[in-house]
Formats: structure tokens, C-alpha cells, sequence
């Protein structure tokens, strides 16, 4: 068993940190895209997810590669327990605004007083 992982991650020392920043980017900018562009608040959300998965692989590549230290690690488990929390909140607003509104176009709800 243990020589199927060695062969299976045999890749892995060849990653570099460029790799990982040119996946954060990717994930950035997808995440750019979907919170600019879509009008649905949960597409809204879900961009914001992508943009802060982001940082989080440049929080642990810059860790890995920056030198021993966890920095990088615990920074990421605070953007991911904020990230749990910004999305409980949010998704409550939405079940809000749909009950009131009875839609989650965010560009239709023109004010939340009525």
C-alpha cells in the first residue's frame, strides 16, 4: 500500500509555487466574474467562496514555500471559519429577502424598507 501513494504523489516535488499562484489566480478571477456579473445572490455568494478559497491557497503556498513556519496554515483555518460564518449569514438574508420579495435577483430588491 505504501508504494501506490509513493508512486501516486511522485508528482508532488515538482510542483512549484507558481503552480499554486496561477490556480489562485484562476480561482480569483472566476470568483471576480461571478460576483460581478450574476444578478442570483446565492451565484453572488458562491463567487465570494471562490475569491476567499483563493487567498487561502496563497496563504498555505506562500507557507510552504516561505519557510517552516504555520502561519500561512492557521490564516487559512481563520478565512475558512469567517468564510462559514459570512455564508450561515448571508444565506439568512437571502431566506429574508426571498419571503419578503419573493425573489433573490439582488438587482429587483430596490430597498429592504416597506
Amino acid at each position: 500500500m505504501e508504494a501506490f501513494f509513493s508512486d501516486l504523489f511522485s508528482w508532488l516535488p515538482n510542483v512549484q509555487l507558481a503552480h499554486f499562484l496561477i490556480v489562485s489566480a484562476i480561482l480569483f478571477s472566476l470568483g471576480i466574474y461571478g460576483i460581478v456579473t450574476r444578478r442570483n445572490a446565492i451565484l453572488v455568494l458562491m463567487g465570494v467562496e471562490l475569491v476567499l478559497n483563493a487567498a487561502n491557497i496563497n496563504f498555505i503556498a506562500f507557507s510552504r514555500y516561505g519557510g517552516v513556519n504555520l502561519d500561512g496554515q492557521v490564516a487559512a483555518i481563520f478565512v475558512i471559519i469567517l468564510a462559514a460564518a459570512e455564508a450561515a449569514i448571508a444565506l439568512a438574508i437571502v431566506l429574508n429577502i426571498y419571503e419578503r420579495f419573493q425573489t433573490i435577483n439582488v438587482d429587483e430588491v430596490s430597498s429592504l424598507k416597506e
